[in-house]
C-alpha cells in the first residue's frame, strides 16, 4: 500500500531501531542494501536513501511517506505535508541545530557584528542565503561537501553547519554566534497520497506506533501494593503522568497501585515509595504509550 523511504547515513541506525521497537522491523539482505521490507500489510516498499533527497522524492510522488529532517525540507523547499515530528536524532533525543559559527579569534560576537562580503561555507546554501538576506547582509556563500569546520580561516570567514551537541564545533576552535534553524526529524507525506483515505489511514496508524514507541522510551510502569493506612502517603509520592490506577486487593488487605512515571525519576522514586509504606514494588519497561 505505502511506499516508504527512510534516511541513510547518520540517522539510519536510530531510525531502524525505532521501527524495530515499533514492531515495524525493516529487514534487508545486508547493511548496505538500499531496499528493505517490513512484514506489515500497510507497507509494500521500503527504500533507504540520503535524507537530502527524501523530501523532493516524496513531493514528486516517488514515495508516499518518508522520514527526513526539517533542515532538508527547508533547504530543498519541497512541497510535502508533515505528519509530525519524531523526537530522536543520531545520538540523542535533542533536535539538531543549523548554526552560524566563527573562529574563537574572531571579533564577531553576534549577527549584528557581521560585515558585508563575508565568506561563508555550508552544506545548506539555500538556508544560508535566506538567513543573510533577512539580515540585509551580502555574503559569498560556497557549497561545502563536508569537513566544513576545517574551512576557517583559509577558505571561509564563517560557516553554517549542523550540530547536535556543539562538541565538534568547539573542538575545531569555533564559536557559535547564532542558531538559524532548529530541526527535528519529521514524517512527511506526498499530498496526493494523503488525499487517498486508505493511505491516510495507514499513515495515521504507523504514526501511532512510532510516536507511541518514542513516548514509552522515557517512561516506565510502576506497580506496587500498599496498606490502606499508607495509601495517601504513597499516592503523594508518585509523580504520575495521569491519575494512578488503584484497585483493592483480594481480602481487603490493601490496595494495588500502578502508574506511568518518568524513567529519569525512578532511582529516587522507588526508595521513596518504600519509605512511604509501599511493598512488592515492580518497575516494568514499556514498549509503547498511546494516549
Amino acid at each position: 500500500m505505502l511506499r516508504l523511504v527512510l534516511p541513510k547515513g547518520s540517522l539510519e541506525k536510530a531510525t531502524l531501531e525505532l521501527f524495530s521497537q515499533a514492531d515495524l522491523e525493516v529487514s534487508r539482505s545486508s547493511d548496505v542494501d538500499y531496499r528493505g521490507r517490513v512484514g506489515d500489510p500497510r507497507i509494500e516498499e521500503v527504500r533507504i536513501l540520503r535524507p537530502q533527497e527524501i523530501a523532493n522524492y516524496v513531493a514528486e510522488g516517488r514515495f508516499d511517506i518518508g522520514i527526513t529532517g526539517r533542515d532538508w525540507i527547508e533547504e530543498t523547499g519541497a512541497d510535502v505535508l508533515s505528519l509530525g515530528e519524531l523526537h530522536y536524532s543520531k545520538a540523542t533525543s535533542n533536535p539538531i541545530r543549523i548554526v552560524l559559527a566563527v573562529s574563537n579569534d574572531s571579533p564577531v560576537l553576534s549577527s549584528k557584528d557581521l560585515k558585508p562580503n563575508l565568506r561563508v561555507a555550508t552544506e545548506y546554501p539555500v538556508l544560508t542565503k535566506r538567513y543573510f538576506e533577512s539580515l540585509g547582509i551580502p555574503v559569498q556563500v560556497s557549497l561545502s561537501y563536508g569537513a566544513t569546520e576545517a574551512k576557517i580561516p583559509d577558505i571561509a570567514d564563517a560557516i553554517v553547519e549542523i550540530t547536535e551537541t556543539g562538541r565538534a564545533i568547539r573542538a575545531a576552535g569555533l564559536r557559535i554566534i547564532d542558531t538559524i534553524l532548529v530541526s527535528y526529524t519529521e514524517v512527511i507525506a506526498n499530498r496526493d497520497a494523503v488525499s487517498d483515505p486508505i493511505k491516510l489511514h495507514a499513515m495515521t496508524q504507523i504514526m501511532t506506533l512510532l510516536t507511541g514507541t518514542l513516548k514509552a522510551r522515557g517512561n516506565v510502569l510502576v506497580k506496587l501494593n500498599v496498606s490502606e493506612s499508607d495509601l495517601n502517603a504513597v499516592i503523594d509520592t508518585i509523580p504520575f503522568m495521569k491519575a494512578p490506577t488503584i484497585s483493592k486487593l483480594f481480602g481487603d488487605v490493601g490496595y494495588a497501585v500502578e502508574a506511568v512515571v518518568a524513567r529519569s525519576q525512578i532511582n529516587t522514586l522507588i526508595p521513596d515509595l518504600k519509605d512511604a509504606g509501599a511493598t512488592d514494588i515492580l518497575e516494568i519497561p514499556l514498549s509503547k504509550i498511546v494516549p
